[in-house]
């Protein structure tokens, strides 16, 4: 048996050999990190961005090609020592202006190879990921392609505002200048706003979304006699894929139909502003995993554009909106954890679908416009956080005690029958004599100790037969869950619910694996469970090949050595990285069980190594009560009031209120998840 065994997604892809089966290693010192590199897919998500050294530890290339490296777990070691705890959020700013770079070049290399005769200015989506320090390295590295901002909200404008540089008045006209495109919802402030700001030379194309943004924007227009360059947003027939499909076509939330879209370019002619209309732009979903359903959506948004320029619009622009998926499982399918193309495949479709619509009708081809976040965010940051703990079912197969139960007696006998001819019979065997224990104990004919003892058996059998199922090429259904219900709980120190919410609120897949320790045999399965009381605190999904596993191979604990000084717990750091998490988890986390933002930290190569460019110090305790109304003085002057009244009472002595008080005050100030002293 494989960590798999049958697919779960309908992809598109050649026929791969499955993943790698620990089970065919067999011991530790016939494990290396090639086997570490295949079992956790690490070339398939990774590259070119994360690998794993000689060290078994990962390593990550901010540069992609252009080489400079640096080992993840020693920077992980370096960072704590300057006093920033895990979890630990860390931005590699070389890596967002590589896929920057590869982004602007494919386009370059479509545009090329067919000889098109229009350019590309690409746009950050600024919803994707609005952290001050991210937006401004993103605009810092794409000032070379003129790559501009998305805003989606009134909030989004003010910070594109505010970080794109202006180009110069004189060249206002100028279609290469960077755009700033202005999707959402708008009032008047907004427009005015929008138009004002083309006084300090910044390039605005309010794209209208609702009818009733029209009339605004043309009264805006006239009021303070600023020609407004403007765009529709149509909604198409072709559809996404994936988790965002049901977003689009006639019932998606933003954009224009065609019966409006028309009633747009009437008002406007009516208006003598017909001129004004130079972009269309569409969406269809976000991660878009198969490549055809790109292909229809340019196909069908290159005729709209064109019937727009044959109705007198003044087009310049055609903007393709998101949609770039990321690989996050490395299947390279079209499963929705992946895509069935790559980056130049999505550009070259765009290029000649385009670029075939306009010479058939014999007009000049557009500026293409993409606004492709999560393709340019996700990989430049990794989520660490360490393991606290394990738990996992009490398997133990104890000597017999005199007259013990028949029922304990029948699950010793299953225990010691248990072969690869009957392993499937002596499975359901150890269920239904279980169960019988805990009948009879609830009767009250069995003691809590002999409950606990078949327990134990119970578990004792499913652990033999596990291993027995391990070997096997095929496996019944109905025991497929072994895996599952023997997986060990490794407790997280962090919050799904803050760090990682896709995976919680839409099963969204990352890649999920231990930075170090990869030349070693991961002997265990388990889920990882984090500080929250939630039961949905839990990540239980992980990428596979062909397949989404139920738990992840990660190796045992370290017993903590006599004088290692590393770690004041029971056994050795143990730490686990999320890869690809730059995009929208940070800025949708929310604060279940009030735990705040993790420590950020971005980090730059250097030729003498890396740089820590810029430390962003995650929540305290008395940040996050403040966010719930709470005032840190007041509830500390509160306690104070009570160990008075406790004092005067001789419940508490001094010294034990004034090291309550002294805890209660250093916990206000500290970090919201726990602490490694």
């Amino acid at each position: 048996m494989g960590i798999h065994t049958r697919v779960k997604g309908d992809r598109d892809s050649d026929p791969t050999p499955l993943s790698v089966d620990l089970s065919q290693a067999t011991s530790a010192e016939a494990w290396g990190v090639e086997d570490s590199e295949k079992l956790y897919r690490v070339e398939g998500w990774g590259d070119p961005y994360f690998s794993i050294n000689a060290a078994g530890n990962v390593m990550v290339s901010p540069r992609g090609d252009l080489g400079g490296s640096l080992d993840l777990y020693e920077l992980v070691q370096a960072l704590r020592k300057r006093n920033l705890q895990l979890p630990l959020l860390i931005r590699f700013s070389d890596i967002l202006g590589d896929r920057i770079e590869r982004l602007n070049a494919c386009f370059a290399k479509a545009i090329a190879r067919y000889n098109y005769g229009g350019t590309y200015r690409g746009v950050y989506p600024v919803k994707c990921n609005q952290h001050r320090h991210l937006v401004e390295t993103l605009v810092q590295f794409g000032q070379p392609y003129q790559f501009g901002l998305e805003a989606g909200s009134k909030p989004e404008l003010m910070i594109a505002l505010a970080t794109l540089q202006p180009s110069n008045l004189a060249k206002s006209n100028d279609f290469e200048d960077t755009l700033l495109i202005c999707n959402g919802y708008k009032d008047r402030d907004y427009i005015e706003t929008a138009l004002l700001a083309m006084r300090l030379g910044h390039k605005p194309v309010l794209v209208i979304e609702q009818l009733h943004e029209l009339p605004i924007a043309i009264e805006a227009s006239r009021n303070l006699g600023i020609k407004p360059i403007l765009g529709v947003r149509a909604k198409l027939s072709a559809k996404g894929s994936g988790h965002w499909q049901s977003t689009t076509g006639d019932r998606a939330k933003f954009g224009l139909t065609i019966p409006e879209v028309l009633a747009v370019v009437e008002r406007l002619a009516a208006s003598e502003m017909l001129d004004c209309l130079q972009l269309l732009h569409f969406h269809i979903g976000s991660q878009i995993s198969a490549i055809g359903t790109i292909k229809n959506a340019i196909r069908e948004a290159a005729q709209i554009y064109g019937e727009l320029v044959k109705m007198g619009a003044n087009m310049q622009y055609l903007d393709v909106g998101g949609g770039l998926a990321v690989d996050y499982d490395g299947s390279k399918t079209n499963f929705h954890a992946s895509k069935n193309y790559n980056m130049q495949n999505y550009a070259n479709d765009i290029v000649a679908e385009v670029k075939d619509a306009c010479e058939e009708r014999g007009i000049s081809p557009p500026i293409l416009i993409s606004e492709s976040g999560r393709a340019i965010a996700s990989h430049q940051a990794v989520l660490v956080f360490d393991i606290l703990g394990t738990n996992e079912p009490l398997a133990d197969v104890s000597a017999p005690v005199e007259n013990e139960h028949r029922s304990i007696r029948n699950l010793r006998h299953t225990y010691s029958q248990i072969a690869v001819e009957n392993y499937q019979e002596a499975y359901h065997d150890a269920i239904q004599f279980k169960e019988e224990a805990i009948s009879l104990f609830n009767f009250g004919y069995l003691s809590l100790r002999e409950r606990a003892i078949a327990e134990k058996l119970y578990w004792a059998c499913c652990r033999k037969i596990l291993e027995i199922t391990r070997t096997q090429e095929y496996v019944p259904d109905d025991l497929e869950e072994l895996e599952q219900n023997l997986a060990a709980i490794y407790s997280a120190n962090l919050s799904v619910f803050q760090s990682a919410p896709d995976a919680w609120a839409i099963n969204q897949l990352f890649p999920i694996m231990p930075i170090h320790r990869l030349d070693e045999k991961p002997t265990n399965r388990g889920v990882i469970a984090d500080l929250t009381c939630d039961s949905d605190g839990e990540i239980n999904k992980f990428i596979d090949l062909l397949d989404v596993k139920d738990v992840l191979e990660l190796h045992p604990l370290e017993p903590e050595t006599e004088g290692d000084s590393t770690s004041k717990s029971k056994h050795k750091p143990y730490f686990i990285g999320m890869f690809l998490v730059g995009a929208y988890q940070e800025i949708m986390g929310n604060l279940h069980n009030l735990f705040g933002d993790t420590n950020v930290v971005h980090i730059r190569i250097t030729p003498k190594g890396y740089n820590v460019e810029q430390v962003v110090k995650g929540d305290t305790i008395a940040e996050v009560l403040g966010y719930a109304q709470y005032n840190a003085e007041d509830i500390l002057e509160n306690l104070r009031r009570r160990t008075e009244e406790a004092l005067q009472d001789q419940r508490i002595t001094l010294d034990e209120s004034q090291r309550l008080l002294q805890n209660y005050a250093r916990s206000l100030s500290s970090y919201t998840y726990l602490s490694e002293d």
